[in-house]
């Protein structure tokens, strides 16, 4: 996997780059990203750091089961990956390999990963013959019958950039660039009646009757085996770089708006009960400016940043087409934040990268956190990120769902790594993220499957966290993050999540605990003697209170009774 580059302002002016991923997980050997300098001015801020604790020092915690009470989505706590080791709720076939994708044939393009290499990796990398390549759609319902067998949904991505792989057959050359013999045309919408069998010698695919073929196979998303939701193609601003042979010019702010109202409509006259996520937009450029779209500053104009106008577009086309064309507003999440290194390198590994990485998710939540990155130093308004998105949402589009279906904090192999993996599954947890897919090898990045293990399989009877989210505060969110949960089907429980991010001292959570009594219970939790969840010192409460020692870099559950 190629951690997404660094960007630079060139002074405000957002530069495309490449954001490398492929297909459902699948990973190849692209070019190095590129790693521009950072301006030198204004003077870039200096890297937050966490005081280190005096032993025995204590943090005061705050949790009331009658209190904020909200529901957790249970699809949080997904993966872009096969791996099936882990119990995922929500799976995504997605990534830079899919937007070249031909579903009838199964070819599909690498674009700037790999030599814009057109071939049927999608198929072979999966372990399935090339033979298996004549069944169309054969990629996605090997994807989509693994998710069925762990029992989580499926999102599949559907074709948008305008041209698809029309052969397996090698590099295509900047000559070969669409249109040409190489690609055939992606339409959203086939004028003529949908045919039960697609016809690959026509020049063009349908996503309608992609669509189509995958209800006729699984039924709709609302039975229990179809595939639930789609998304409008992979990180649309960066087609340029990523994949120059089939939309080589920059992406339009009207033109990805127009694209996604006439593909969600197209699959919902198919499936009205499917739900679309869009746009999968990369990072903050995209989510700014479209990648300083040509088109932005006249389109933009009375818009904050490109999430308002493409909400007010899409709410726009909901009036006009009877039905929600949007249902989850989807984004990638790869935190800029600097130690000594962007926290998401491979090589972010030093003590700095430690700290801003196990304090890089309180940019997602928190107004008193400031990060060491271009975007707190430029547009710093635009975070907390969550709490933004959710005031664009209001008022742009309300009862738009969120949606982060890429994301990675660094580090997956190491103990800080998942913590802050840890720690951002709390926060989309409580803080109303409806799905979660986080990329990376769950096999390599051994932390961040102890991580979800955590929340999902802490005993390893599969006992997880709560289903709805209660008031849990933490007087101290640099040092303990702090997360609290009850459940329906277990009314004597409460869950508590604490993350000591001291990284060499042991802290002491007193925990005053309220509406609602208990008298101690059971603990898991793991911290750096090695990636497994192992039981913990039981918790005694006391005149209800909690008083509970985390040591360093560890994250505990508690299930009190």
């Amino acid at each position: 996997m190629t951690r997404p580059p660094t960007l630079v302002l060139a002074p405000l002016a957002l530069l495309a780059l490449l954001l490398a991923d492929c297909a459902g997980g699948a990973t190849e050997t692209p070019a190095p990203p590129n790693t521009p300098s950072v301006p030198s001015t204004p003077t870039t801020p200096t890297t937050p750091t966490t005081p280190t604790t005096p032993a025995g020092a204590v943090v005061d915690v705050t949790v009331r089961a009658d209190s904020g009470r909200a529901a957790i989505s249970p699809y949080v706590y997904g993966s872009n990956q096969d791996d099936g080791s882990t119990a995922w709720t929500v799976r995504r076939w997605g990534g830079n390999r899919t937007t070249g994708y031909n579903w009838e044939t199964n070819a599909s393009n690498a674009g700037s990963d790999y030599l814009h290499n057109s071939d049927l990796y999608v198929i072979t990398n999966e372990g399935l013959s090339a033979s298996d390549a004549a069944t169309p759609a054969r990629a996605v319902t090997f994807f989509h019958d693994q998710s069925l067998a762990m029992g989580a949904r499926s999102i599949v991505s559907l074709q948008m950039a305008g041209y698809a792989a029309a052969d397996a057959n090698g590099p295509v050359s900047q000559a070969q660039t669409a249109p040409s013999s190489r690609w055939v045309r992606v339409e959203p919408r086939k004028p003529t009646p949908l045919a039960d069998t697609p016809d690959p010698g026509d020049g063009v695919v349908y996503m309608d009757e992609f669509v189509r073929w995958l209800v006729r196979k699984y039924g709709p998303a609302s039975s229990p085996n179809g595939v639930h939701y789609y998304s409008l193609d992979n990180e649309p601003a960066l087609w340029p770089s990523t994949h120059p042979r089939i939309h080589p010019q920059p992406t339009g702010a009207a033109e990805l708006a127009d694209r996604s109202i006439a593909l969600a409509s197209a699959a919902k006259s198919v499936d009205p009960s499917l739900e679309i996520l869009g746009p999968a937009a990369y990072g903050m450029a995209e989510l700014l400016t479209e990648q300083d779209a040509p088109d932005w500053k006249q389109v933009g104009a009375g818009y904050d940043w490109y999430v308002d106008y493409y909400l007010a577009r899409m709410r726009a086309a909901e009036a006009t087409a009877g039905r929600r064309l949007l249902d989850a507003f989807d984004l990638h999440w790869y935190p800029e934040a600097v130690g000594d290194h962007r926290i998401t390198d491979a090589g972010a590994t030093t003590a700095k990268d430690v700290v801003a990485r196990l304090q890089a998710p309180r940019s997602l939540w928190d107004s008193t956190y400031h990060e060491n990155s271009w975007i707190a130093q430029y547009f710093g308004g635009f975070l907390p990120l969550l709490p933004r998105l959710e005031r664009a949402i209001d008022t742009r589009y309300p009862g738009t769902k969120l949606a982060v279906s890429e994301y990675d904090y660094g580090s997956g192999a190491t103990v800080d790594g998942g913590i802050a993996e840890a720690d951002a599954l709390g926060i989309f947890g409580r803080d109303g993220v409806t799905i979660a897919t986080r990329w990376g090898d769950a096999r390599a990045d051994v932390y961040v499957t102890t991580a979800f293990a955590l929340y999902r399989n802490y005993d390893g009877k599969r006992g997880a966290f709560g289903s709805t989210s209660v008031l849990a505060r933490s007087g101290d969110a640099a040092r303990v993050s702090a997360y609290a949960s009850v459940d329906a089907a277990d009314p004597g429980a409460l869950h508590l999540i604490l993350l000591n991010k001291d990284v060499r001292d042991t802290v002491t959570a007193r925990v005053a605990l309220g509406g609602g009594a208990w008298s101690g219970g059971a603990a898991w939790g793991f911290d750096g003697s090695g990636p497994r969840v192992t039981a913990r010192a039981a918790p005694v409460v006391a005149g209800g209170v909690l008083t509970y020692a985390l040591p360093p870099l560890s994250a505990t559950h508690l299930v009190l009774r």
